[in-house]
Protein backbone atom coordinates (compact mmCIF):
# COMPACT_ATOMS: atom_id res chain seq x y z
CA UNK A 1 0.00 0.00 0.00
CA UNK A 2 2.75 2.42 0.29
CA UNK A 3 4.47 1.52 -2.77
CA UNK A 4 6.13 4.84 -4.58
CA UNK A 5 5.13 5.79 -8.10
CA UNK A 6 8.40 7.44 -8.59
CA UNK A 7 11.50 5.45 -10.30
CA UNK A 8 14.88 5.23 -8.14
CA UNK A 9 17.44 8.03 -9.38
CA UNK A 10 19.59 7.00 -11.70
CA UNK A 11 22.63 7.85 -10.51
CA UNK A 12 25.22 8.49 -14.04
CA UNK A 13 28.79 6.93 -13.79
CA UNK A 14 31.86 8.30 -14.86
CA UNK A 15 31.85 6.93 -18.47
CA UNK A 16 28.45 8.44 -19.19
CA UNK A 17 29.40 11.99 -18.49
CA UNK A 18 31.18 13.60 -21.40
CA UNK A 19 33.65 16.52 -20.36
CA UNK A 20 32.88 20.50 -21.64
CA UNK A 21 34.63 21.13 -24.65
CA UNK A 22 35.80 25.24 -24.56
CA UNK A 23 34.40 27.25 -27.44
CA UNK A 24 37.20 28.79 -29.46
CA UNK A 25 37.10 32.62 -29.01
CA UNK A 26 36.68 32.95 -32.90
CA UNK A 27 33.74 30.69 -33.03
CA UNK A 28 32.05 33.13 -30.38
CA UNK A 29 33.10 36.83 -31.00
CA UNK A 30 31.11 37.59 -33.86
CA UNK A 31 27.75 36.88 -32.37
CA UNK A 32 29.13 38.95 -28.94
CA UNK A 33 29.84 41.55 -31.42
CA UNK A 34 26.63 41.57 -33.19
CA UNK A 35 24.31 40.75 -30.19
CA UNK A 36 26.33 43.83 -28.55
CA UNK A 37 25.58 46.39 -31.27
CA UNK A 38 22.05 45.16 -32.06
CA UNK A 39 21.41 45.67 -27.90
CA UNK A 40 23.29 49.32 -28.23
CA UNK A 41 21.09 50.03 -31.65
CA UNK A 42 17.97 48.99 -29.51
CA UNK A 43 18.79 50.78 -26.33
CA UNK A 44 19.13 54.25 -28.53
CA UNK A 45 16.08 54.03 -30.13
CA UNK A 46 14.47 53.33 -26.74
CA UNK A 47 16.14 55.78 -24.86
CA UNK A 48 17.71 58.78 -26.79
CA UNK A 49 15.31 58.58 -30.51
CA UNK A 50 13.88 62.44 -29.80
CA UNK A 51 14.59 65.63 -30.04
CA UNK A 52 18.14 66.75 -31.39
CA UNK A 53 20.03 63.53 -31.73
CA UNK A 54 16.54 61.92 -33.69
CA UNK A 55 17.44 59.72 -36.68
CA UNK A 56 14.14 59.85 -38.07
CA UNK A 57 11.64 63.29 -38.21
CA UNK A 58 8.75 63.26 -36.58
CA UNK A 59 7.44 60.77 -33.23
CA UNK A 60 6.58 57.86 -35.04
CA UNK A 61 9.75 55.98 -33.53
CA UNK A 62 8.77 57.54 -30.04
CA UNK A 63 5.16 56.60 -30.09
CA UNK A 64 6.30 52.53 -30.89
CA UNK A 65 8.85 53.23 -27.93
CA UNK A 66 6.66 54.86 -25.74
CA UNK A 67 5.25 52.07 -22.61
CA UNK A 68 9.05 50.53 -23.31
CA UNK A 69 10.39 53.66 -22.53
CA UNK A 70 8.07 53.95 -19.04
CA UNK A 71 8.93 50.73 -18.77
CA UNK A 72 12.87 51.22 -18.50
CA UNK A 73 12.47 54.14 -16.56
CA UNK A 74 13.32 56.89 -19.25
CA UNK A 75 11.84 60.24 -18.61
CA UNK A 76 9.86 60.83 -22.14
CA UNK A 77 7.41 64.08 -20.95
Amino acid sequence: MAESIVPPAVSPTASAISPLTPLPLRAVLPWVVFVGTLMLVLLYFVGAEQGATSVFSGAGVHEWVHDGRHLLGFPCH
